[in-house]
């Protein structure tokens, strides 16, 4: 059987592959990127989904319109305004099988074999994989503790003249960084003065630990004259209600939000108007403050232990950031005491003691850093990161 010529440029998820490891008894894991199902609010959900089968039950089973329910985007559109999104209607976005699709659809809509798409490095893998998916050359900026590198971007859109730049600026995957304010209205700026789409992904911007993070790049926007035009906006509510949902939204200019609507039509049709319905429900009841408080607190301490943990099992032989939100700690092995500098080496060893975590490599879209770890503390409890930080310990 011959595939297609595309499938040449991706290969299966590390990280997925990497789950295959984890039937071990006992194991405990730091290598998932999702949220901990003990904090799904299910009263609250199965409430929401009760009224939607009660007050529209033909719509919410029925199929529906390709760019979302009407009732969810309305709750979307005031989501963002509380947010600090001024100006944006309900037909301003569409709804999204998950922030993923969003990906998928601006990688179709925009990017050719011929293009050059920058992005972090490290970023998200399945945006790597997405984007290679359509051919073009994926093209690494490197970050910080503070977010995207704006001199070494600036320099990159000179040089490369991407189609478009695409970054996660606010507790990031998976570096966790959380760009700076001045660093955001530059980007903005960027992407004006070189007219490049900017892709902004933002599903950790909620779970932050302490004081709330500067402005999403979309609240900005309105600082810096003509950058809405260039601006693309990926949310989600898989990491603050539930990925099971599979509930996205992608807001951009009604160009590229018409073409990304018709390349949806040819996809699923539409999001799962259930799936909406009971999502428009949940936001409509006025759970999601709380349920956001709860799991800031909640993922809070887990952070925080696992750094305390870090640093007292690891010691010099590990270089990290405190996170300040999000799911993930990013780090790099220095080698410091002989210790192993090789993460995917530590990965092995680490199974075998019973702990598991994700090297950092496969999050590069070139020129890897072997050293690199990511480490999540959404799923284990505060004992539990305890015991596997001094497995890993043990390893290295």
């Amino acid at each position: 059987m011959q595939f297609a010529d595309r499938l040449n440029q991706v290969e299966t998820s590390a990280i997925r592959e990497l789950f295959k490891l984890l039937g071990k008894p006992g194991i405990i894991s730091f290598a998932g990127g999702f949220p901990d199902s003990a904090m799904f609010d299910v009263e609250g959900i199965r409430e929401a989904s009760q009224r939607a089968l009660q007050e529209e039950p033909g719509a919410a089973l029925q199929y529906g319109a390709t760019e979302g329910y009407n009732p969810l985007r309305e709750q979307l559109a005031a989501f963002m305004a509380s947010k600090g999104v001024k100006g944006l209607s309900p037909e301003g976005l569409i709804v999204t099988t998950g922030s993923q699709q969003a990906l998928d659809l601006i990688g179709k809509t925009l990017l050719n074999p011929s293009d050059v798409a920058l992005v972090e490095a490290p970023t998200f893998l399945a945006t790597i994989q997405c984007f290679r998916l359509y051919g073009p050359q994926v093209v690494g900026v490197p970050i910080d503790a503070h977010g995207v590198q704006v001199d070494k971007l600036e320099e990159m859109l000179i040089q490369h003249k991407p189609k478009l730049m695409y970054l996660i600026p606010t507790f990031g995957n998976p570096s966790g960084a959380m760009m700076s304010l001045e660093r955001r209205l530059k980007v903005l700026e960027l992407a004006v003065k070189y007219q490049t789409v900017l892709v902004e992904d933002d599903p950790y911007g909620d779970l932050y630990f302490g004081d709330a993070p500067p402005p999403s790049l979309l609240a900005l926007s309105d600082q810096v004259p003509g950058s809405r035009d260039w601006l693309v906006y990926c949310g989600s509510l898989s990491k603050v209600l539930s990925p099971g949902l599979r509930v996205g939204w992608m807001i951009a200019p009604p160009d590229l939000l018409a073409r990304a609507t018709m390349c949806k039509q040819f996809s699923d049709a539409h999001t799962s108007t259930f799936a909406q319905a009971t999502a428009a429900q949940y936001l409509k009841s006025g759970r999601m403050p709380a349920t956001l408080q709860t799991v800031r607190r909640v993922y809070g301490e887990r952070a925080k232990t696992m750094g305390e943990a870090l640093t007292r099992e690891l010691g010099d032989a590990l270089r990290f950031t405190q996170p300040q939100g999000g799911l993930f700690f990013w780090a790099n092995l220095t080698g410091a005491g002989g210790k192993l500098q090789d993460g995917s080496a530590l990965a092995k060893r680490a199974i075998e003691q019973g702990v598991a975590f994700v090297p950092g490599a496969p999050f590069f879209a070139n020129q890897p850093d072997p050293t690199a770890i990511r480490l999540s503390f959404a799923t284990a409890d505060v004992n539990s990161i305890k015991e596997g930080i001094a497995r890993l310990g043990q390893a290295l």
